[in-house]
């Protein structure tokens, strides 16, 4: 990596290491390039435009970004006096500095392969997400990978190339002035301002392929991208509505049969939900299983035969075959099935400020005198857990509820194993039933998540591996429901089993709908007559449909709806990511994204390739945008909180029949 260029002037010779780090830089830059491509697979075509796209636009970010990773350096260079800067000790801080930036940047072109193999993206939101949370990310890094083994390569990678390049690094002064330097710093100033402000990470998405795309852009620089993004305001980023059509459209979205209106107020959606007869309050276990594709399935192709007692079940369930995720993260499935609602840009509500007291399933379940919990198998202090399902009708029941007692068979940095978990929400079961209240558990897995290991001899499945974990997901489940078996309360319980989003989000569109298809049983022999549901389903509606099983009659501000009271046709899910808002509708499916751009395709629901939908359906882009901007404008102004009279009881009307058939 040494360089040939030899300066003439002072100044030259003084800002000569800026040579050094920008091509160390570019090279890092363009192996890791490489590499992803590689990685990436069938998913980039060969075609030399596409290549040439990714790596031409790639070295365009890699400077952009050279500009704000070169700051530590230039303040060295421009402050450091020249007697200092030329001494032995000024050399000394030279390589030293030199060696801690390459590294670095090393560690961090290896962290982006890791975070493409397991995303299917350079840096984004999630990366900022887990910072939070460094004891679980860097718990779940040391035991999913090597990291000593390959922190010790890097350092002396690290060594090797300073050694070889360190003519590049060599402290020379041939009598700069502070004000000469000052000039240089000055200018790199203006050029980090211009670029903060002129060059935008979505300008390379010009591409059809969203990973060549993402093979243009720069980790470091899409990770702040990412940053400043994380706080995305709707109305300010996205294509709006007058917000009284936005509100009457969403209105007529959400309207179903069994629903009335309480009031005329154009920005209120509080429906009475209406069903004719008893209300049926039977238990309820919602299990979301981390990370669930339902193409892990041997129902939709999979030939590993890894869920054989999940296989089983479909036909002893109401199964729901064509169900999809709000989105690509767990707080995204969270919040889907505990508020209904849209997912909302940039942070999710779980993480959101002034998230408490919100209209929550839970509220509905409390007011028919149901114990209702969240229990996790990790601590719920991560993603704001414990915190938003504390304040919003849940008891929260984490991992520091097991006592020292008790038998764990196995646990990792991000919770126990599925089995103890389950036995921790058999003791929750146990203990309303004791008190004599119906209880409404949700029950959150960790066991499907890197590093992927599971108790020793449960499945044949070679610990550590993705296989593995799905293999034991579902023996764990099948045991649970074995063991409720022997319990008074099994024959009025019913289970709802789902995921919480898939288990890969990457693909070669922006939402690749594939990356969405999630399963839904929902089970229980005595009360649910087995069949198969074949429409279309958005997470959002798992709650309602539930509750219209039960014949609820109920005060409801979810977004989501009965699919047994919503006429066929009127079908639509919200897959998205955290900036790119996805409206499905039938065989559509419409793309808000920042800065009010739109997309609109017909993906292929197989492999989540789409083509152009042309030309666009307004009326779709309409509808999309309401949904999105009335939920977040609800959001943030208070009104979706729980209301004292949404606890009243509502008569059901007797003219009114529920359409409900189980």
């Amino acid at each position: 990596m040494s360089t040939a260029y030899h300066p003439t002037s002072p100044l030259r010779q003084r800002f000569r290491p800026l040579w050094w780090l920008v091509i160390s830089y570019v090279l890092i830059g363009a192996l890791t390039r490489i590499v992803l491509l590689f990685m990436a697979g069938s998913g980039v075509p060969h075609n030399p435009l596409y290549w040439a796209y990714a790596f031409g636009v790639g070295l365009a970010y890699d400077l952009v970004a050279f500009i704000y990773i070169a700051w530590p350096l230039m303040l060295y260079l421009w402050l450091v006096p020249q007697r200092i800067y030329v001494s032995r000790v000024g050399q000394w801080l030279l390589y030293g500095g030199g060696a801690v930036t390459l590294f670095g940047l090393l560690f961090v072109g290896a962290s982006e392969l890791v975070f493409w193999g397991e995303f299917g993206t350079r840096f984004n939101f999630i990366a900022v997400d887990y910072l939070v949370y460094t004891t679980e990310v860097i718990g779940n890094i040391r035991e999913s990978y090597p990291l000593g083994a390959w922190i010790s390569l890097l350092a002396l990678a690290t060594l090797v190339i300073v050694w070889f390049s360190r003519r590049g690094l060599k402290a020379e002064d041939g009598g700069t002035r502070f004000l000469q330097r000052s000039k240089v710093a000055l200018v790199w100033l203006l050029i980090t301002v211009v670029t903060a402000v002129a060059i935008k990470g979505t300008f390379k998405d010009r591409t059809d392929n969203a990973y060549v795309n993402e093979l243009s852009g720069n980790g470091v620089y899409e990770f702040f991208a990412a940053f400043r993004s994380s706080h995305l305001d709707y109305s300010r980023f996205y294509r709006t509505l007058p917000e009284d059509d936005a509100f009457r459209r969403v209105r007529e979205l959400i309207k179903t049969p069994e629903a009335t209106y309480v009031s005329d107020d154009p920005r209120d959606i509080t429906r009475e939900i209406h069903h004719e007869g008893p209300e049926k309050h039977l238990n309820v276990v919602l299990i979301s299983v981390e990370s669930f594709s339902a193409d892990f399935l041997k129902e939709f192709g999979d030939k590993r035969n890894i869920t054989p007692n999940l296989d089983a079940l479909i036909s002893k369930s109401m199964f729901f075959d064509n169900l999809y995720a709000n989105g690509t993260r767990t707080v995204r499935g969270l919040e889907a099935l505990s508020l209904s609602v849209p997912p909302t840009p940039g942070d999710s509500i779980v993480k959101a400020h002034n998230n408490e007291n919100l209209f929550s399933a839970a509220n509905v379940f409390n007011d028919r005198g149901y114990q209702s919990d969240f229990v996790y198998g990790g601590y719920g202090y991560f993603d704001n857990m414990n915190y938003f399902f504390s304040h919003n009708g849940y008891r929260a029941v984490d991992r520091n509820d097991i006592g020292k007692g008790e038998t764990i068979h196995h646990e990792n940095v991000w919770g126990v194993a599925d089995e103890d978990l389950y036995t921790l929400s058999l003791k929750q079961m146990d203990e309303a039933y004791a008190q004599k209240k119906p209880f409404f558990l949700h029950i959150m897995t960790t066991s499907n998540h890197r590093p992927f290991t599971v108790p020793a001899n449960r499945v044949p499945q070679k610990n550590g591996t993705r296989e593995a974990a799905v293999a034991y997901t579902d023996w764990s489940i099948a045991d649970f429901i074995k063991r409720a078996q022997s319990k008074p309360y099994f024959d009025d319980t019913i289970f709802v089993i789902t995921a919480d989003h898939c288990a890969s989000s990457a693909g070669r569109t922006s939402v690749p709908i594939n990356r969405y298809h999630i399963p839904l049983w929902i089970y229980a022999p005595k009360h649910i007559q087995p069949q198969r549901v074949t429409r279309q389903m958005a997470q959002v509606d798992i709650i309602p449909t539930v509750m219209g099983l039960l014949n609820f009659s109920y005060r409801s501000r979810f977004f989501g709806a009965d699919i047994f009271q919503l006429e066929p046709g009127r079908e639509r899910a919200f897959p998205a990511t955290y900036e790119k808002l996805g409206y499905l509708r039938n065989d559509v499916l419409t793309i808000l994204e920042p800065q009010r751009k739109l997309e609109q395709v017909r993906p292929d629901f197989d492999n989540g390739d789409a083509v152009p939908n042309k030309p666009i359906d307004e009326h779709k882009v309409d509808d999309a945008t309401a949904y999105y901007q009335v939920a977040a404008f609800m959001f943030k102004h208070g009104l979706m909180v729980k209301r004292p009279e949404d606890s009243t009881a509502v008569v059901p009307h007797p003219e009114r029949a529920a359409s409900s058939s189980f």
